[in-house]
């Protein structure tokens, strides 16, 4: 299976939300939502509009977006912490990086459809073949019955190129989404090292939680069997954190 790197917006995005953010202090009181004169829903910090690392103002698609970024805000203490505001993250990526660079995010989301983790089936031991088949065939069956993405199993790790028309439907899935959508799919695949189970979150057919589950199938097997530390148990639960809120923010943009 081929390894692909994380995508590139979203990491510099995430890099320029911490360096610009770090050192902020809390400025505002009261937190709003109101329309903005340009269309869309923008964040308030009493009756102002905060702007993105790369200085556009705030504004998201829905009212309901809006309210889930406030919500954020609102929740800061002195000192703004990025790390606990994961939806504005996701907000100034659409808004500063991902308009610049759809093709490019497109493409590596296509990549992930080529090398996706339902479709790679460990050859042994026999019950994590049969946990992965049970897991993961509804959810490959589902990818080419709703999306037409038709993706073949393999067994064992070396990579084995899938059809052409199957990746290029991803891409062309992608590419129909607005910004914001983008970036939150764009965020879910290699989180969850798949296309198919990023597809089914975002489209609302499969919630974050579950998705994070089932891409971690291999990873809970082993921990069935020889337990699990306290570092790894905090790095799985960011994660799942991170698929949860990927789940409101595809729903709050509805």
């Amino acid at each position: 299976m081929s390894h692909i790197p994380p995508l590139d917006p979203i990491v510099a995005a995430r890099k320029g939300f911490r360096e610009v953010q770090e050192t902020v202090r809390r400025f505002w009181s009261d937190v709003t939502v109101g329309s903005h004169s340009d269309g869309g829903w923008a964040v308030l910090l009493d009756g102002r509009t905060p702007k993105t690392p790369a200085k556009a103002p705030l504004v998201l698609p829905t009212e309901a977006a809006a309210r889930l970024v406030a919500d954020e805000w609102a929740a800061q203490g002195e000192i703004v912490e990025p790390s606990t505001m994961p939806a504005t993250r996701l907000a100034s990526t659409a808004i500063d990086r991902i308009g610049q660079a759809r093709e490019a995010v497109a493409d590596e989301i296509a990549a992930y459809a080529g090398s996706d983790v339902v479709c790679y089936l460990a050859e042994h031991p026999t019950p994590l073949v049969e946990r992965q088949q049970h897991a993961w065939g509804p959810w490959r069956d589902w990818a080419a019955r709703e999306m037409g993405v038709v993706l073949a199993p393999v067994s064992g790790i070396v990579h084995q190129p899938q059809s052409p028309e199957a990746v290029a439907r991803v891409k062309a899935h992608a590419l129909s989404l607005d910004d914001f959508r983008l970036t939150g799919l764009a965020t879910a695949v290699p989180l969850f090292g798949s296309a198919v189970l990023a597809l089914a979150l975002e489209q609302g057919a499969l919630e974050g939680g579950a998705a994070f589950d089932l891409s971690r199938i291999d990873e809970l097997f082993q921990e069935e069997q020889w337990g699990v530390d306290a570092e790894a148990a905090e790095r799985t639960a960011a994660r799942r954190a991170e698929a949860e809120l990927l789940e409101r923010w595809f729903s709050a943009l509805i």
